[in-house]
């Protein structure tokens, strides 16, 4: 072969980014070989051999192991084969970083304990089953008195959070948090008495009270307008009127009371808070934020309750 078609290991180094300990080691181990000496025994390199060394430190550079990357330098394994299999892997590794970040960023925005810690860590590591029998377990407890009827099937459903395959960090913590409500014995009490109450309340047309709230209340809540203002009396009237419609109830006292009973169960932070981590973790827009009218209503129905 012609020698001026040939470069030193030290031009070789500088041509592929290598070290010059790195090609030797390469050569020593059959892996990409000088493809000639010269006669003081010096290694030289053709353009081909650069071609290997480049694609090898390629391959190195992504995280491929020696032994894999030295078959797809000697062709018996494909590029897009190798590919695909460590890109997979790459995507489990990642998965598993998100995870792992997530939990530790929890433990210390909470100042979690060791034991809180690891039962984060353990909820962030279920498979999708796992979880899916976890929200299924905890919406049947949450639901067991209203199992039978068929109007909550859609609440239940909207209540369900779905982790992609791919989460960000964002979403394994919002799934983490939700994990541990689920958890809580006393907000699915809650749950329970909310949706008994709303059993008991509407047996015609279904329309969730919170609703009726947040629509009215929230010009009033824009305006600055106090709950004892003669403006909450509309208001009042407004709902408590909508929502009997809706119930097929009466107008009256009765009606009144037992919508503030609803409501007053209904505003409960945790479920605010359960609502905006199921929005993280499904992707979907913040929900509107359920306290600050519930609490203007009640304050202004409370009062507005005849004897």
């Amino acid at each position: 072969m012609d020698g001026d078609n040939l470069c030193s290991i030290s031009a070789a180094a500088r041509r592929t980014g290598l070290t010059i300990k790195a090609i030797r080691f390469y050569a020593d181990r059959g892996i990409v070989p000088p493809t000639d000496r010269d006669p003081a025994g010096r290694r030289r390199y053709d353009d081909a051999a650069i071609a290997r060394l480049s694609l090898l430190k390629t391959l190195r550079d992504l995280g491929i192991d020696l032994p894999t990357s030295h078959r797809v330098v000697q062709r018996e394994l494909t590029l897009p084969e190798v590919a695909a299999t460590h890109a997979e892997a790459l995507a489990t590794q990642i998965r598993t970083l998100r995870l792992r970040r997530a939990v530790l960023t929890a433990v210390a925005k909470r100042g979690a304990t060791p034991e809180e810690m690891t039962l984060m860590h353990d909820l962030a590591k279920l498979s999708a089953a796992e979880r899916g029998n976890l929200i299924a377990d905890f919406l049947a407890a949450a639901f067991a008195e209203v199992a039978a009827d068929p109007r909550f099937d859609g609440v239940k459903r909207s209540l369900t959070p779905e982790l992609p395959d791919n989460p960000t960090t964002e979403q394994v913590a919002a799934w983490v948090e939700l994990a541990e409500l689920t958890r809580d014995e006393d907000f699915r009490a809650a749950i329970g008495e909310m949706a008994a109450h709303q059993a008991g309340d509407r047996p015609g047309i279904r329309k969730d009270p919170t609703a009726i709230v947040l629509a009215e209340v929230a010009p009033a809540l824009s305006a600055n307008v106090p709950p004892t203002a003669a403006e909450a009396t509309r208001i009042v009237t407004a709902v408590v009127a909508e929502h009997a419609r809706a119930t097929a109830h009466p107008d009256d006292a009765a009606t009144r009371r037992r919508l503030l009973t609803c409501l007053t169960t209904a505003n409960d932070p945790r479920r605010e808070r359960y609502l905006e981590l199921l929005a993280v973790i499904n992707g979907w827009s913040p929900p509107l934020p359920l306290t600050p009218a519930l609490t203007w209503f009640t304050a202004a129905l409370r009062t507005r309750i005849p004897a």
